[in-house]
């Protein structure tokens, strides 16, 4: 029998500040002069999955947009390079998120493996079609780097919803 990384303990409803503040710590991640280095994951891209695949109400493709754009203007790249592929990312994790939310927390690192290559490959090939030169291999190794953060990452995001694990004898629930 294998361990499964799944948890049974009951999540309380995320706050909305809380997603918002995850989102601008990944965005401020992603601005720093370390994030053009290979290997550093696309925070952002990261952060907005994870939130794409559990909180697909809350956030979606306008986060992915404006977030998106945010990034192309700090970066001085092709207007819309990272918001079509923020997008995107964010279209397809909705998309699949019931399916991926059925996997141990291992196996939905591998299923994001292929959306966040995607996603760095649009980018890549955007700024390709504008005339830029290629940015080399070493561009694809962010999203090798985030698939292995992705079970770090989930248990950080979810780590303000865990429920008390004692109760309180005076709450019903």
């Amino acid at each position: 029998m294998q361990p499964t990384f799944s948890s049974t303990r009951i999540l309380l409803p995320v706050r909305p500040w809380f997603i918002f503040f995850s989102l601008i710590a990944a965005t401020l991640l992603n601005f720093l002069p370390t994030a053009h280095w290979p290997g550093v994951p696309d925070w952002v891209a990261l952060v907005l999955c994870f939130w794409s695949v559990r909180e697909s109400h809350r956030v979606g493709m306008g986060w992915a947009f404006v977030l998106g754009l945010a990034m192309d203007v700090a970066d001085g790249a092709v207007l819309g390079q990272h918001c079509f592929a923020y997008v995107l990312l964010a279209y397809t994790s909705t998309a699949l998120s019931r399916r991926l939310l059925w996997f141990p927390l291992g196996t939905q690192a591998l299923q994001v493996l292929p959306l966040l290559l995607a996603t760095q490959a649009m980018q890549a090939l955007m700024r390709l079609a504008a005339g830029a030169e290629f940015p080399g291999w070493g561009y694809f190794i962010g999203p090798f780097v985030a698939t292995l953060l992705w079970v770090p990452a989930t248990f950080i995001l979810l780590l303000p919803q865990y429920r008390p694990v004692e109760q309180d004898p005076h709450r019903p629930l």
